[in-house]
């Protein structure tokens, strides 16, 4: 099994939007600002450049960004987005990021989740809201190979999911799931 490395992300931006994406000239005026469009199938993102949006309800996304261009963003989306019934706020430093990497990260996850991250439905892009350590978290399948996750928590129990996560890599706390016993080095 190779090493499992954990980093928080500490440079994240984070923008909370809320809209009707059906509202006429909603998602033109997001897409005029992010240079993207907004994600509307449940649990999927699109990332260009820095940027990825995370879908998260039918009306509502996490735009994630370098943390320094977080405030700028948000005032050029609340100034395209002036007459739109939407709402638009920073959340910056509201939540911390773990990003995790290496071989085995899903079922690193897994010990303290309520999803089975391991599914062919949560390939790269994927996102999903789930419970974590007994923690409210959301998961982003950054990258399928080489494995990537990152993983949101409220900043104020940042501490405790990182030591959840350093625990549960341990190689001394590997689980190997079945089926995937013959797949193991």
């Amino acid at each position: 099994m190779s090493e499992i490395m954990i980093e928080e992300l500490r440079d994240r931006g984070m923008i909370d939007l809320k809209g009707d994406p059906a509202a006429p000239g909603f998602r033109e005026a997001v897409a005029s600002v992010l240079g993207l469009d907004l994600p509307l199938a449940p649990r999927t993102s699109e990332t260009m450049g820095a940027i990825t949006v995370l879908w998260l309800s039918i009306d509502q996304w996490l735009i994630t960004l370098p943390h320094a261009d977080a405030a700028p963003l948000a005032e050029r989306l609340q100034a395209a987005l002036a007459g739109h019934h939407a709402l638009v706020v920073d959340l910056s430093d509201a939540r911390a990021v773990f990003r995790i990497t290496g071989r085995g990260v899903r079922e690193v996850v897994m010990k303290g989740a309520s999803a089975d991250l391991t599914h062919k439905d949560y390939r790269a892009g994927t996102v999903r809201r789930l419970s974590f350590a007994e923690l409210a978290a959301m998961v982003h399948v950054v990258s399928d190979d080489p494995e990537i996750l990152d993983l949101y928590v409220f900043r104020s129990v940042g501490h405790y999911a990182h030591a959840f996560l350093e625990t549960a890599s341990r190689p001394e706390a590997r689980v190997l799931l079945w089926g995937r016993e013959a797949n193991s080095e």
